[in-house]
């Protein structure tokens, strides 16, 4: 059987092999995605699941509960050698290694695009990601705790001011419903009051969400400063260090969370470690029947889609001649791509993407949000109620539809969950604080040097002893006596003559 590589399991390469499994036949090709996470993410659901309104594992799609005749593996595509038709997998645990396959298809996603303005690195957070925006929630909750026991002063200022850099759909949508979240929380922190806390959305262009027209996005911003949000228009972000806020009109602030929306690329793991073409703009060049290639020259057995590729838009709607990164592309691009993946598998020809955008839709926040088709535009409430509906239906799989729509209800009923889970980034904590631990062995003494005697004073040389006649006659006896000295000699001479008289 032919191997099929897919390369990133987003949007993209989910879809695509979620409906391989539907269209190949038994036998027909093996399927194999790679992807450092187990899931997809839902993306448009991210700005909810930053402001509560939605359980962050209901925005996720599990890639081997849904993919069953798929081969899951959780690891990163680093190099593709199209050449030699081999991919380098390098797992979280082991050495890398190379896979053998006969197609592939490119659908690494996009990454958070910055600029080297200071501090943005150290300090900003993006939104790509379910782990970024379970972080944003929390540090909003973490933030309202302890704000509510300080005092009025600096700190306290610092962590109730919220940023978020880029006014497209993405910086809108969570600055928005971060400002509805904010709101709702000021009932149980009765300390904080609502003019305590402070939005502010910086935007470098003159307008905001470019998908609408002027007059929608005007209306955005009207309805978000009488929410108590501010939008700096025609306004760079020069600096932001430690926190501190410089902005190119000489506006400074301090904050304790910067959200960073301000544009995407390719992801670079792939672009920049693969032979296939890349455009200019650091995207894998793919044809408008997602083969990759150009309109003169095809790349065979290679397949892109998704915010990683540069397809482009047949229907005239897209930025430059080609699609534009979001999900609704994605989504479409990856269900076409699979087709016309089946259809040269059986010799048949691919079609090539078509898809005319039918309008916007964005919330902001409980009850208010925009949609706009054409001249059309609907603003409030029906919007509202026309986004929750169209991506609710857009998530994948009923069992994810099901889940997402009843937290929905889940909350009209009991409210917005608040509780914070930011201990779960170091969830050791308390028991390293407390765990009991074997107690380090006792040094080893070291051995005593022997003390240094006080020298003694020298003795004063003692008198003889005085022999007794008795000991003398013994030594004589035994033939030991020593000679006498000039002082004992009347006694040694008394001792012998008295010994010869007894004999």
């Amino acid at each position: 059987m032919p191997k099929i590589l897919i390369v990133g399991g987003g949007y993209a390469g989910f879809y695509t092999a979620w409906k391989l499994e539907k269209w190949l036949r038994s036998g027909e090709a093996e399927v194999t995605i790679v992807d450092p996470l187990p899931y997809m993410t839902y993306q448009p659901f991210l700005p909810e699941v930053a402001a509560g309104s939605i359980e962050p594992r209901h925005a996720v799609v599990s890639h081997r509960r849904h993919l069953k005749k798929t081969n899951v593996v959780s690891a990163k595509v680093t190099h593709v050698n199209h050449a030699e038709k081999t991919a380098t997998i390098t797992p979280p645990i082991g050495e890398p290694y190379e896979f053998t396959y006969d197609i592939v298809v490119v659908t690494a996603g996009a990454v958070s695009r910055t600029f080297p303005i200071p501090g943005v690195a150290d300090q900003a957070i993006g939104l790509k990601t379910i782990e970024e925006a379970v972080a944003i929630r929390d540090r909003v909750l973490t933030n309202f705790d302890q704000a509510a026991a300080l005092p009025a002063g600096p700190e306290r200022e610092r962590l109730l001011t919220f940023v978020v850099v880029g006014g497209g759909f993405a910086g809108i949508e969570v600055f928005a419903e971060l400002r509805s979240f904010a709101t709702s929380l000021l009932t149980l922190y009765p300390e904080i009051s609502f003019e305590e806390t402070n939005f502010h959305l910086i935007e470098a262009m003159g307008r905001i969400m470019p998908e609408v027209s002027l007059k929608t996005s005007l209306w955005v911003i009207d309805n978000l400063a009488g929410r108590g949000a501010q939008i700096h228009l025609d306004t760079q972000l020069t600096s932001a260090v430690d926190g501190k806020i410089e902005l190119s009109t000489g506006e400074t602030f301090e904050t304790d969370l910067i959200v960073w929306t301000a544009g995407v690329m390719a992801n670079p793991t792939i672009v920049r470690h693969t032979d296939l073409p890349i455009e200019e703009r650091g995207r894998l060049q793919v044809r408008a029947d997602l083969r990759v290639g150009t309109e003169d020259d095809i790349i065979t057995d290679a397949w892109g889609a998704g915010d990683v590729s540069c397809v482009p838009d047949l229907s005239g709607g897209g930025v430059g001649g080609n699609c534009v990164p979001n999900a609704q592309h994605a989504v479409r691009q990856g269900k076409l791509l699979a087709k016309n993946l089946v259809a040269v598998l059986r010799g048949e020809e691919p079609v090539q993407y078509l898809h005319k955008n039918l309008g916007a839709v964005a919330g902001l926040g409980i009850g208010v949000g925009v949609f706009q088709s054409g001249n059309l535009a609907i603003k409030g409430m029906p919007a509202w109620f026309a986004h929750r509906g169209y991506h609710g239906l857009a998530m994948p799989s009923w069992e994810r539809k099901l889940r997402v729509v009843w937290g929905w209800v889940n909350n009209v009923f009991l409210g917005r969950d608040v509780v914070s889970l930011s201990a779960t980034e170091n969830p050791r904590a308390v028991f390293e604080e407390f765990a009991s631990r074997p107690k380090p062995p006792a040094p080893a003494a070291a051995p005593v040097a022997p003390a240094a005697k006080a020298p003694t004073a020298p003795r004063a040389p003692r008198a003889p002893r005085k022999p007794t006649v008795k000991a003398a006659a013994a030594d004589a006896a035994a033939g030991t006596t020593k000679a006498p000295t000039t002082a004992n000699a009347p006694v040694a001479e008394k001792a012998s003559a008295e010994a010869s008289a007894s004999k």
